[in-house]
């Protein structure tokens, strides 16, 4: 005789369907350094992340120079995409956007790769504009924002440039008065100083710095910096980076490094501790490693640059931004829809 056993009661059916039903969001981040995924679902407020994938496959690495990717790292990129696409199909993603930043825009061959990715992964990369990047970075950080403090200047230091966004607080929201794009980042600036010691590190901050004053000028930031209410807000690998330094962390920890208050005199304090190692030790540092040893010192000069010029005294650091931006505007589409 079969023995038949009984399935679940209607309510844990109905319980199980409605798991099944919550719609899942992927969004990605393909940058001139890193490759990011995140797949989440919607919660009141916010999101749950079910899947995440993140590499260093350095997409940019030469076009600086060369003005074109290279096919060793297109074929390294495109094995990572490869990834994600499998994460996406997984977790039955219903809306996802794919994006690609400052190595495709500035690459001669940058649609092409665009078109090999499509055929390789099924992905539809998304070449994004610089103000479209510091609009979704912003969006991303914005719940780190301090609504008591009227002014914020948010920049996120990328791998091939960096991008600043100064925003208005208007009831505890950021709107935009002026956003740049600053054409070197961490890999296009470690490139072309890649001996970042003594004079060259002062070089790079140099360098910097002068990009950055038409940008002051324009929305007279050091003025209304001198004046106080201003909050500054880093969101790339650098800041987390030198956060988790500064934290001694035995490994690196997003929860103790997301929202951490990072200050001037500290900031300082690690770049020197960093620019005192050799690139075998930052290789071993937990919160380093060996694909960041020989670019954390071109993101710290572009941090300082950035500090120098604006005293605002500390800087709030977010391991957050464009991929969270997208995820929660795919999610604020889906709800009016």
């Amino acid at each position: 005789m079969t023995t038949v056993e009984p399935g679940p009661r209607p309510q844990a059916r109905l319980q199980g369907a409605a798991r099944r039903r919550v719609p899942a969001f992927a969004a990605l981040d393909l940058g001139t350094n890193n490759c990011r995924l995140l797949v989440a679902t919607p919660l009141p407020g916010g999101f749950r992340v079910v899947d995440a994938f993140s590499r260093i496959v350095r997409l940019g690495e030469g076009v600086g120079l060369s003005g074109v990717l290279s096919e060793a790292a297109m074929d390294r990129t495109i094995d990572a995409l490869k990834v994600c696409a499998a994460k996406i199909r997984r977790q039955s993603v219903t809306r996802a956007r794919t994006v690609a930043t400052e190595a495709c825009r500035r690459a001669m061959n940058g649609q092409d790769f665009v078109a090999r990715t499509k055929h390789a992964t099924g992905l539809d990369l998304e070449i994004i504009s610089s103000g479209e990047e510091a609009r979704l970075s912003l969006a991303g950080c914005a719940p780190l924002l301090d609504a008591s403090r009227p002014w914020a200047l948010v920049f996120d230091i990328g791998g091939g440039s960096t991008e600043l966004s100064w925003a208005r607080l208007v009831e505890g929201r950021p709107v935009v008065e002026g956003c740049v794009s600053l054409p070197l980042g961490v890999v296009t600036l470690g490139e072309r100083f890649p001996n970042a010691v003594n004079g060259a590190y002062a070089d790079m901050v140099a360098e910097v710095r002068e990009l950055l004053e038409p940008f002051d000028a324009d929305h007279r930031i050091s003025e209304i910096v001198a004046g106080g209410g201003v909050q500054m807000l880093g969101s790339s690998g650098t800041v987390t980076t030198l956060a988790g330094v500064h934290l001694d962390l035995p490994r690196y920890d997003r929860n103790k490094v997301d929202g951490y208050l990072l200050g001037f005199p500290a900031i300082d304090d690690v770049t020197r501790r960093i620019a005192g190692m050799p690139v075998s030790e930052r290789e071993r540092h937990p919160c380093i490693g060996r694909e960041r040893a020989d670019l954390v010192l071109a993101g710290c000069a572009i941090l300082e640059a950035i500090c120098r010029r604006w005293p605002v005294g500390s800087v709030r650091v977010a391991d957050r931004g464009v991929r969270e931006g997208i995820l929660l505007a795919l999610m604020a589409e889906a709800g009016r829809a």
